[in-house]
């Protein structure tokens, strides 16, 4: 197996767990929080997605899905550029989306960056991009970052959903 297709089936499975966590949710579920400054599953599953194109297309010199097609969709009362980093309780409350508008992002992102991930080779990954950080970043290093970080928050949203449930919210 070849190094991009490693990190097209990680990829992937961020993907199933979202769909697996968003599809047939309520607008209850998705705004469900375990405590009142908790994050919602609308909001990880946005910032997630929302990290996947920044960061993605930042290294893959395309521009960002939200900026181009999903931003006006959502019409979230936040920053354009916003990303979710350094969100309040109040900006986490914000993000509010159907399902459908969630997985049609989400899908979309994932599509882009597969489709980059097909155009790589091995040593494509040992490129440095980011020179700010010592020892400076590949990209192997920064799509890997991506999915631990993908992978943290779709868990994380997994659990609202589950303890969500025990509260009987579906």
């Amino acid at each position: 197996m070849e190094q991009r297709e490693l990190l097209i089936d990680a990829f992937g499975r961020i993907n199933g767990i979202v769909h697996r966590v968003v599809e047939g949710a309520s607008s209850e579920l998705l705004s469900y929080r375990v405590d009142p400054d908790a994050n919602t599953i609308a909001w990880l599953v946005w910032h997630l997605t929302r990290g996947e194109d920044s960061q993605v297309t930042d290294v893959a010199g395309t521009q960002q899905l939200w900026l181009t097609e999903w931003a006006d969709r959502f019409a979230l009362p936040l920053p354009r550029s916003s990303t979710g980093y350094g969100h309040s309780s109040s900006d986490v409350a914000s993000v509010t989306a159907s399902p459908e508008d969630l997985l049609g992002y989400h899908d979309a992102v994932h599509g882009a960056t597969v489709a980059y991930l097909e155009t790589l080779s091995g040593e494509d990954l040992d490129r440095v991009v980011d020179t700010s950080w010592d020892p400076p970043v590949t990209l192997g290093a920064r799509l890997v970052s991506v999915v631990g970080d993908d992978w943290q928050h779709a868990g994380q949203a997994s659990f609202v959903k589950g303890i969500a449930g025990r509260a009987g919210v579906k």
